[in-house]
Order: structure tokens, then C-alpha cells, then sequence
């Protein structure tokens, strides 16, 4: 029966995780990412269990599946400014030009299934997870309202009065043109975990993981005459593991420590366009390591959440090179270390039905002079603020409901134009004078769980 659920949902997971956004989701499920995504010293529910820490699963018991749909809405924004040539000074005649895209990316779903399992009198437990853990997407339009070419040419239907964005123009006029990208995180996960004693409990997980990639223009791939080109979705298989610890003071306070590896990735193979005279580019995109702390305390009135997680981007490949390469590609995308503050509480005030409250913040991994690499992932959710509600129908079943906002904050993340034939040993990542660009995005999502009882 598990295998027949497990199977059935893996195929359902596969084809709805490709539409996600965001670049790490902060809880995985509705209970979880009400409570902020705090978690690892929290077990609430299976599914935040298993995310964050393999060893709290020892505390279910009897067989327990749970499924979660999320509904995502975000509005990254893009914006830029450049001068009308940017080879000349600034004057009257050569102006500043400046505006901003909207992506229209639409919504995306959110999908999670989990499974765990363990006899009340035995010290092992187990679980199964298929879990979205990370994505982003943008598609923002093309420019065609730009002063001229690269080359010198003007544009004769430039109209100065219109809305114009220089980061969107075409390649050939000096922009990115119409950018879109896909990315999606599939990650399988199997728990084991074991109660030492009453009060303390080890988890370990091994995870498997499958990414995709789409994402235009390109620059992992070389350019050739005509810029950079498009490169359709690709994708590679990956592994890690997490492991944990749990320790229930049973007085009402936990705490609880997990760490889970990088998640070593195979190479994307991109093709390049023989066309344009570009080769194809062999890259890699792991996943970054994931180191997690916390504590909980709970009583008949309320269940408090508190976690602090750090992201090591720095040290994980396709994020810790910068730079780039003697073709014109990039080398890596240059992320800072991230450093994420999760917090919940859960009130049992209204019998069968408690209310959550959760907050999350989290720190920017991508330095503002390098934004220019990551304009098809372009901003991080820094504020985050949830509700959800939850109702036992019966004793077997509950149904948990969830609803988030988030937002990057009151500054964008900004920097200036890069472009690859600027670079010199005084300039390295080729810096455009009289530039600028940013990023910034809101988010939503409305989500509907239940957890099942065998």
C-alpha cells in the first residue's frame, strides 16, 4: 500500500515541480511554512520533520502520510539605467534612460508528499519524502524602445516619451533582451531515525536528487556574433545526506541540530548553437550545504519555534567562482553565504483547530556588483510572513491550511551593467559606467495540506 502512494505521487510531484519559485523554499508544506519553516527542534508535522531534521521523526508514531499544493504568485521586477550612448559623456543630448519589466511568469505549484512510519514500542522510525526544495523563474520582455545600436546605428522609432528599459534592450542594441529562465529542485529523500533513550534521538538521510535548467540568453554557454543564445531546459541527477540530532527534555523545551551535505550534482550539458559559431558548455550547479539549529518549547496552550540556518553558497560549485572566462562566459554566479532566522508559534486555544503564526528572514546571498550575473534569478525574499490554520476532521484526519506573503524589503538589490569585453585587471567583472541595475520581488502563496492516519 505505502509503495503503490509513494509511486503514484512520485509521478504526480515530477510533472507539477517544475513551475517553482524562489530560490530556497523557507518550509516545506502548509504547517511547516506557517510556522516560519522553523522546525528542527519542533516536530509538528512530518513533513517539516523530515525537511529539517531526519532524527525528529522518532517522535510519531503509527503510520502517518501527509499532502501539501501550494499555489506560488511572484512579481520580480527588473530595472535598470544607462546612458542614450553610453560611449559619450552626459549632456542634454545624451541623456540618462531609465525604467523598469515586470515578469509574467504567472502561478506556480508548490507540491510536497511524506511519508513516515514506526511501531509506538519500537526505537526505529522511518520516512519517505518527495519534496520541491528549491526553484525560480522569471520572464521578462524584451525592450524594443531603445536609442540605437551597439554599432552606432540609430534607432529610428525611438520614442523617448515611451516606457524604455536598458537591461532589456537586444543584444545587438547593448541589453539582455527577453529574458526567461526555469529552474527546479526534485529531491527524494529516505529517514531512518533511532531513539537512543527516552529523550534523545539520531536521524539520517540519504537524498536523491533531480534539477532542470532552462534559461535565456545564456551565459554559461559562448556567445557568438549575435550575443548569447538561448538554451533550452536540461537537466542532471544528483546525491547527499543530512543527518541529525533530537533531545526532548520532555519538561516541554527541545533542541535540535542537523546538517545536510552539499547535493553533488552530474554536469548540464548546454548545446551550443553551431550557427552563431558557439560550442556546447559542460556546468555544474550543485546545491549548497545546509547547516541547521533549534529550539522549541511547548506546553497545552502554545507551541514555540525557533531556528537559525546557514547556507553555504560560497563553498558550493556553479555559486562560489566569479568572474569571467576568456570566451565571455561566466564563470559562477559569485552567492554569499545565506543566513536564515525562522520563528513560529502554534496556539491550541480553539480545541481541533490551532492557529500558526511564523516569520522568516533571510539574508541576500547575491552581492550587489554581481547582480548582472543573476538576472534570471534576480532577488531574495528577505521578509516573510505566514498564517495558517489547522482542523482534525477526525482522528485520522486533519486538514491544514496556509497563507504567505513576502517581500525583498525596502532596498533592491543593486549594481551596475557587466560586460565581459570591459574586463581588465582594474575593472575585473567589466563594470559599465553610468549604469545601473536591480532587482526586487514579492511573493504569495496559498496552500492546503492533509495528514492521514493509518
Amino acid at each position: 500500500m505505502k509503495v503503490k502512494i509513494f509511486t503514484i505521487a512520485l509521478v504526480m510531484l515530477s510533472s507539477f515541480a517544475f513551475a517553482q519559485s524562489g530560490h530556497l523554499m523557507q518550509g516545506i508544506g502548509a504547517v511547516n511554512m506557517s510556522m516560519g519553516g522553523a522546525s528542527t527542534a519542533q516536530p509538528l508535522d512530518i513533513s517539516g520533520a523530515l525537511q529539517w531534521n531526519p532524527a525528529s521523526i522518532s517522535g510519531f508514531s503509527g503510520t502517518k502520510i501527509g499532502l501539501d499544493v501550494g499555489m506560488m504568485f511572484s512579481s520580480p521586477t527588473l530595472s535598470s539605467s544607462r546612458l542614450a550612448n553610453p560611449m559619450a559623456a552626459p549632456s542634454d543630448m545624451n541623456p540618462m534612460l531609465s525604467g523598469s519589466t515586470d515578469s509574467d511568469k504567472g502561478v506556480s505549484p508548490l507540491p510536497s508528499l511524506a511519508i513516515v512510519w514506526g511501531k509506538e514500542d519500537s526505537k526505529h522510525t522511518f520516512g519517505v519524502s518527495v519534496f520541491g526544495v528549491s526553484g525560480f523563474g522569471v520572464d521578462f520582455a524584451e525592450n524594443g524602445n531603445f536609442p540605437g545600436y551597439s554599432d552606432g546605428t540609430p534607432n529610428p522609432s525611438f520614442d523617448p516619451t515611451k516606457p524604455t528599459n536598458p537591461i532589456n534592450y537586444p543584444q545587438s542594441a547593448g541589453g539582455f533582451g527577453h529574458i526567461n529562465s526555469n529552474y527546479m529542485l526534485l529531491q527524494v529523500g529516505f529517514t531512518w531515525a533511532y531513539q537512543i533513550t527516552e529523550k534523545l534521538s539520531i536521524g539520517v538521510e540519504p537524498t536523491f536528487n533531480y534539477h532542470s535548467l532552462e534559461i535565456a540568453p545564456n551565459p554559461l554557454v559562448q556567445p557568438g556574433a549575435a550575443g548569447y543564445i538561448s538554451s533550452e531546459s536540461t537537466s542532471a541527477m544528483g546525491y547527499g545526506a543530512q543527518v541529525g540530532i533530537f533531545y526532548d527534555t520532555q519538561t516541554g523545551f527541545k533542541i535540535g541540530a542537523s546538517y545536510k551535505t552539499q547535493q553533488f550534482m552530474a554536469a548540464y550539458a548546454f548545446e551550443g548553437d553551431d550557427t552563431n559559431g558557439n560550442i556546447g558548455k559542460d556546468f555544474t550547479m550543485n546545491f549548497p550545504a545546509i547547516a541547521s539549529i533549534g529550539v522549541g518549547y511547548s506546553n497545552d496552550m502554545f507551541d514555540l519555534a525557533l531556528d537559525y540556518r546557514r547556507v553555504m553558497y560560497s563553498s558550493t560549485d556553479g555559486f562560489e567562482d566569479t568572474g569571467w572566462n576568456a570566451n565571455g562566459t561566466v564563470k559562477g554566479f559569485g552567492w554569499q553565504d545565506m543566513n536564515v532566522v525562522s520563528a513560529g508559534i502554534q496556539l491550541n486555544l480553539v480545541e481541533k483547530m490551532p492557529i500558526r503564526l511564523g516569520y522568516t528572514y533571510s539574508s541576500n546571498p547575491i552581492d550587489g556588483e554581481l547582480i548582472m550575473y543573476s538576472v534570471s534569478a534576480p532577488a531574495i525574499i528577505k521578509h516573510a510572513f505566514q498564517f495558517g490554520l489547522g482542523y482534525d476532521i477526525s482522528e485520522k484526519l486533519t486538514l491544514n491550511g496556509l497563507f504567505h506573503y513576502g517581500t525583498s524589503g525596502e532596498d533592491a538589490t543593486k549594481g551596475q551593467m557587466l560586460n565581459p569585453m570591459m574586463s581588465s585587471p582594474n575593472n575585473p567583472y567589466g563594470k559599465v559606467p553610468n549604469t545601473e541595475v536591480s532587482a526586487e520581488m514579492t511573493t504569495m502563496l496559498i496552500s492546503l495540506g492533509v495528514v492521514y492516519t493509518l
